[in-house]
């Protein structure tokens, strides 16, 4: 019995220092060490004791580790914690295993293929133009977007919603096992931020930057222009504009499920109005502290719906049992059927 590598991804998915597990499950730091590092072997009452101190199943540690994941790419406004880090990629890593374990039950659910699109960007207007021909290949025509989640898990990329509490943390891109892309993003957050986030993240995944080129700005002008596709904004606001209305930026809010905030940048990065008018528009946002909280409605997150969906076709085809399907799910089947659908 292995379960060294388990052992450290379950201590760190809980954010524990080895100090910290060893004083809950009553052995000393440097038993949790041997054990992670497969010097020494976990008796079954240890055994039994370290499970509950990290809140998984006995099976969890026993089991093999089977996805491996590529280098993080965290999108955050300053550095996070290396503890922080590790939890994140540690929950992602758990629910990544559970998704592809019930994947593999099926063999009719969609793989990720890169899309075939001139993704070489030399100058930032380049972005435009690769926008548009994902959007053709990807049949959605110039609308807007309903479900931008549901678009990406239509097209293999997972995606889920973390709930973490540290406001550095907004995004990730990472893959695993070297073919299945993931996305992840923060829980809690407004719909227009967390699709923004999305389509930023699927910007840094497609493109190729010119290393001459800030790699951040060219996925900024890519989640924007995927969410309000140019030949659209000219259509809603015209070519050339002094001034754009507060009730004007709310109604195309709400209809693209973009910020007020992108609407502007949209407006600027295609000439529709001045850099200088642009300043201005944000410094009047600012006295009105909306750079924090935009006026009107707010659009509801969207949520990941995929892997439940194909836990509960298992088990209505008799697949896998109820607590089964619990375990996947990491919630009891009476709570989800109280969801709202």
């Amino acid at each position: 019995m292995v379960i060294g590598e388990r052992l450290k991804m379950a201590r760190k998915m809980a954010g524990m220092s080895q100090q910290e597990l060893g004083e809950r499950a009553g052995v000393s730091r440097m038993s949790i060490s041997k054990y992670e590092r497969d010097i020494n072997v976990p008796k079954s009452q240890v055994l039994i004791k370290l499970a509950k101190a990290l809140g998984v199943k006995i099976e969890y540690l026993l089991r093999p580790v089977e996805v491996r994941l590529s280098e993080p790419l965290f999108r955050k406004c300053t550095a996070l914690p290396k503890k922080k880090e590790y939890q994140i990629l540690e929950k992602t890593r758990d629910w990544v295993e559970r998704y592809l374990e019930v994947e593999a039950l099926f063999n009719d659910t969609p793989q990720y293929s890169m899309p075939n699109i001139e993704n070489s960007i030399m100058e930032l207007d380049d972005v435009e133009e690769a926008v548009l021909q994902l959007r053709k290949e990807w049949d959605l025509g110039l609308d807007p977007i309903d479900n931008l989640l549901e678009v990406l898990e239509d097209k293999g990329i997972k995606v889920w919603t973390i709930d973490q509490e540290h406001d550095h943390f907004d995004a990730l891109e990472i893959w695993a096992n070297d073919e299945t892309p993931i996305l992840v993003v923060r829980g809690g957050i407004p719909g227009d931020r967390q699709r923004f986030d999305l389509a930023h993240e699927l910007g840094h995944m497609l493109l190729d930057v010119d290393e001459a080129l800030d790699e951040e700005k060219a996925a900024h002008r890519f989640a924007g222009a995927f969410l309000a596709p140019k030949p659209k904004v000219f259509e809603e606001l015209g070519r050339n504009r002094q001034h754009l209305s507060v009730k004007e930026l709310l109604i195309l809010k709400q209809k693209y499920g973009l910020s007020m905030q992108a609407w502007i940048y949209r407006a600027k990065d295609l000439g529709i109005i001045s850099q200088s008018k642009m300043r201005q528009m944000f410094i009047e946002i600012r006295k009105r502290n909306w750079h924090k909280k935009e006026p009107g409605e707010q659009i509801e997150p969207e949520r990941p719906q995929r892997l439940k969906q194909l836990v509960l076709r298992a088990l209505a085809e008799n697949v896998i049992t109820r607590p089964r399907a619990e375990e996947l799910l990491r919630q009891p089947l009476q709570g989800l059927e109280r969801e709202e659908i």
